[in-house]
């Protein structure tokens, strides 16, 4: 498991039970501890956990009603918590981070396959889909990135030619 996977990890067990519990504040910074030390005592993530928590945390009035246009046929308190929450990380992530969407995407399917029921990869898929679609500001981070491995493969293609014309002149 990948060290971003598992701080997403860490981060929808911290969401699940702040939300279950009925969002007092003062327990997020207790819950993210205790998630540390039950699932990954020695693991060092930088932060990211409680980056991607108080930001979910602190966008939320933000962010749900995302979740309320893309989930239309569901009221979101009859989302599961698990889905619910999952549709944070990849919303907040989708709005406020310059993760690439693909990768944001991808991850909160992987989650929802993992955690959630049977239906919860193509339920968040629809909605994280359906909000990539409509925000094109949310689409250029993809192409951004796509870019920058285009100049990448570029540069590689010059090394590569510079190399060979090097061994043509000293050969020739």
């Amino acid at each position: 498991m990948s060290n971003r996977h598992l701080s997403r990890t860490i981060s929808l067990q911290t969401l699940f039970a702040w939300d279950f519990n009925g969002k007092k504040d003062g327990d997020i910074e207790k819950i993210i501890a205790n998630n540390f030390s039950n699932f990954a005592p020695s693991f060092d993530d930088g932060g990211f956990v409680k980056d991607l928590v108080l930001g979910v945390k602190n966008n939320i009035q933000e962010i749900d009603p995302y979740i309320v246009k893309y989930a239309t046929e569901w009221p979101l308190d009859q989302i599961t918590a698990i889905d619910r929450n999952i549709l944070r990380l990849g919303i907040y992530e989708l709005l406020f981070t310059e993760t690439p969407p693909r990768v944001v995407i991808n991850e909160a399917i992987e989650v929802a396959k993992s955690f959630g029921g049977d239906a919860s990869g193509k339920f968040v898929n629809g909605v994280l889909g359906a909000l990539y679609a409509e925000k094109p500001e949310i689409q250029v981070r993809d192409n951004k990135s796509e870019i920058e491995k285009e100049i990448e493969e570029i540069k590689k293609e010059d090394d590569i030619n510079s190399t060979r014309k090097e061994g043509e002149i000293s050969a020739g």
